[in-house]
Protein backbone atom coordinates (compact mmCIF):
# COMPACT_ATOMS: atom_id res chain seq x y z
CA UNK A 1 0.00 0.00 0.00
CA UNK A 2 1.37 3.21 -1.07
CA UNK A 3 1.02 6.28 1.45
CA UNK A 4 -0.94 9.30 -0.44
CA UNK A 5 -0.83 13.09 0.44
CA UNK A 6 -3.65 15.69 0.27
CA UNK A 7 -2.71 19.12 0.16
CA UNK A 8 -1.58 21.02 3.27
CA UNK A 9 -4.62 22.24 5.31
CA UNK A 10 -4.71 26.14 7.65
CA UNK A 11 -5.44 24.44 11.53
CA UNK A 12 -9.18 26.77 10.85
CA UNK A 13 -9.96 25.12 7.78
CA UNK A 14 -12.51 22.13 7.24
CA UNK A 15 -11.89 21.27 4.36
CA UNK A 16 -13.26 17.32 2.53
CA UNK A 17 -10.77 14.97 1.58
CA UNK A 18 -11.56 12.43 -0.85
CA UNK A 19 -10.22 9.03 -1.96
CA UNK A 20 -10.95 7.72 -5.44
CA UNK A 21 -11.03 3.71 -5.25
CA UNK A 22 -12.14 3.28 -9.05
CA UNK A 23 -8.93 1.99 -9.84
CA UNK A 24 -8.86 -0.83 -7.19
CA UNK A 25 -12.76 -1.88 -7.24
CA UNK A 26 -13.76 -4.31 -10.51
CA UNK A 27 -16.02 -2.77 -12.76
CA UNK A 28 -19.47 -3.73 -10.96
CA UNK A 29 -17.66 -3.87 -7.36
CA UNK A 30 -18.81 -0.75 -5.00
CA UNK A 31 -18.29 0.31 -1.60
CA UNK A 32 -20.60 -1.14 1.10
CA UNK A 33 -18.36 0.57 4.19
CA UNK A 34 -16.01 2.83 4.92
CA UNK A 35 -14.07 3.53 8.56
CA UNK A 36 -11.95 6.55 8.66
CA UNK A 37 -8.88 6.41 11.64
CA UNK A 38 -8.13 9.66 12.13
CA UNK A 39 -5.30 10.62 14.87
CA UNK A 40 -5.25 13.18 17.82
CA UNK A 41 -4.92 16.81 16.51
CA UNK A 42 -7.44 16.34 13.71
CA UNK A 43 -11.27 15.98 13.79
CA UNK A 44 -13.52 13.91 12.01
CA UNK A 45 -16.65 16.17 11.28
CA UNK A 46 -18.22 14.13 8.75
CA UNK A 47 -18.16 11.35 6.40
CA UNK A 48 -19.62 10.27 2.74
CA UNK A 49 -19.50 6.72 1.35
CA UNK A 50 -20.07 6.73 -2.26
CA UNK A 51 -20.45 3.85 -5.08
CA UNK A 52 -16.47 4.06 -5.82
CA UNK A 53 -15.27 7.00 -3.57
CA UNK A 54 -15.50 7.58 0.24
CA UNK A 55 -14.97 11.64 1.49
CA UNK A 56 -13.97 12.88 4.93
CA UNK A 57 -13.95 16.31 6.20
CA UNK A 58 -11.41 17.30 8.71
CA UNK A 59 -11.31 20.28 11.13
CA UNK A 60 -8.35 21.19 13.42
CA UNK A 61 -4.49 20.74 12.99
CA UNK A 62 -2.97 21.43 16.64
CA UNK A 63 0.88 21.01 15.70
CA UNK A 64 1.83 23.73 12.60
CA UNK A 65 4.30 21.92 10.65
CA UNK A 66 2.92 18.06 11.14
CA UNK A 67 1.75 15.57 9.10
CA UNK A 68 -1.02 13.73 10.12
CA UNK A 69 -1.72 10.89 9.07
CA UNK A 70 -5.05 9.89 8.30
CA UNK A 71 -6.45 6.08 7.34
CA UNK A 72 -9.55 4.98 5.62
CA UNK A 73 -10.46 1.15 5.53
CA UNK A 74 -13.50 0.28 2.99
CA UNK A 75 -15.36 -3.31 2.54
CA UNK A 76 -16.84 -3.92 -0.81
CA UNK A 77 -19.67 -5.30 -2.53
CA UNK A 78 -16.90 -8.18 -3.66
CA UNK A 79 -16.37 -9.01 -0.18
CA UNK A 80 -12.91 -7.27 -0.41
CA UNK A 81 -11.00 -4.91 2.76
CA UNK A 82 -8.94 -2.30 1.00
CA UNK A 83 -6.78 0.26 3.14
CA UNK A 84 -5.26 3.32 2.44
CA UNK A 85 -3.37 5.84 4.16
CA UNK A 86 -3.00 9.45 3.37
CA UNK A 87 -0.86 12.33 4.86
CA UNK A 88 -2.18 15.87 5.64
CA UNK A 89 0.03 18.74 6.71
CA UNK A 90 -0.58 21.61 8.79
CA UNK A 91 0.56 24.65 7.24
CA UNK A 92 1.62 27.23 9.21
CA UNK A 93 -1.33 30.41 9.38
Amino acid sequence: MTTLSWPAKDPDEVLDYRIDWTDRLEEDETILSSTWTVPVGLTQNSAVTQAKTTTVWLSGGSTLGKIYRVHNRVITSGGRTFDQTVDLKVKPK
